[in-house]
């Protein structure tokens, strides 16, 4: 008798488990509904709210990240995207900066001198750290950078193998997914005046340091490049100031995320300028925010690098800006570093 009652309670226990388990099950189900659907009518109203500029904005802004594009294409079609982007947006330039050969003359007593600041505005926090000399900067390079299982570095890893003091992230690399690591980098990269990827007709944003420490941007071909004595070089972009002029831009050139910029002063001081972005404390900045910080600075050529989780600063082998990743910064084909 007493083991047909132990036999009914675990069959009710079991019964009520069950019972259980399927209500958890549907309470979960429906408050997932209720968020997915709550999350698209925000987007939806956000995107095709009432305020086309501020839609506009946030389209520059999502279509800028690794997973953003997917979720605007939700909304927009391919031809919807483009007229929406092209309300802020950098405009290609075919200037390229002068390939000055003249030395810089730095005072001697100024060679080892790096100020960083602190910038911010109204949407942004980040670093400029200023390099009076520039036959201090560098590229650091993958030398296995191609190789399909060859992961890039991170920017703190090329600092110490060269013996450097900073370092900021530099060339764009093959980011499929987001899963990149930046063993294969994109378009074109010099070092030591020898093309170490890409070909010699491929036509890219270059990035990069002749032999007399100038910075040279523009639109041009690994030849072109190497012909002219580039020693150094990466791709990316867009051109931001070319000679002391600003491309045009439409609106604020871009949305807001962070960014990883170099620019050159016309005394050759190095502006390297990396802003936070994707944080309560820093949304982050815009291709206009960019060339502003650069003008304020006295830069008279500048150009976008790779930005997004890219974007880093490392200094005395710490990274001293707020990075997007919680676990760590990425991994990459490239890097200008300080030596």
């Amino acid at each position: 008798m007493a083991t047909r009652k132990v036999k009914r309670r675990k069959r009710r226990l079991k019964a009520g488990i069950r019972r259980f388990s399927r209500q958890s099950l549907l309470i979960l189900l429906t408050i997932g509904i209720t968020v997915a659907i709550a999350g698209y009518l925000a987007f939806l109203i956000v995107l095709k709210g009432p305020s086309p500029t501020f839609s506009n904005y946030v389209i520059g802004t999502f279509m800028e990240t690794r997973r953003g594009p997917a979720i605007i294409r939700m909304f927009f079609s391919e031809e919807e995207i483009a007229a929406r982007l092209s309300k802020n947006q950098v405009t290609y330039t075919t200037e390229v900066s002068t390939n000055n050969d003249e030395d810089f003359v730095i005072p001697e007593a100024e060679k080892d001198n790096i100020e960083i600041l602190d910038i911010s505005g109204g949407t942004y926090k980040g670093k400029l750290m200023i390099v009076r000399d520039p036959s201090r900067m560098d590229l650091g390079v993958n030398t296995l950078m191609g190789s399909e299982h060859a992961s890039g570095f991170l920017v703190k890893d090329y600092v110490e193998a060269e013996g450097a003091i900073a370092g900021i992230n530099a060339g764009g690399f093959d980011d499929p997914n987001g899963m990149g690591d930046g063993s294969i980098p994109y378009g074109v990269v010099i070092k030591d005046g020898e093309l170490v990827a890409g070909e010699l007709d491929q036509w890219v944003s270059l990035i990069g340091f002749n032999s007399h420490h100038h910075l040279i941007v523009g639109n041009m071909t690994a030849q072109e490049a190497l012909d002219w004595g580039i020693q150094d070089a990466c791709t990316f972009g867009p051109v931001l100031l070319v000679d002391g002029h600003t491309v045009q831009i439409t609106g604020t050139g871009g949305g807001l995320n962070p960014r990883t910029v170099i620019g050159q002063r016309a005394d050759g001081a190095v502006l390297l300028l990396v802003i936070d972005g994707r944080q309560t404390s820093s949304l982050g900045a815009s291709y206009e925010d960019c060339i502003k910080i650069m003008l304020e600075h006295g830069a008279v050529n500048a150009a976008n690098l790779d930005g997004g989780s890219s974007s880093v600063m490392v200094y005395n082998g710490e990274i001293i800006n707020s990075i997007v990743s919680m676990r760590s910064d990425r991994t990459v084909p490239t890097a200008w570093i300080v030596k």
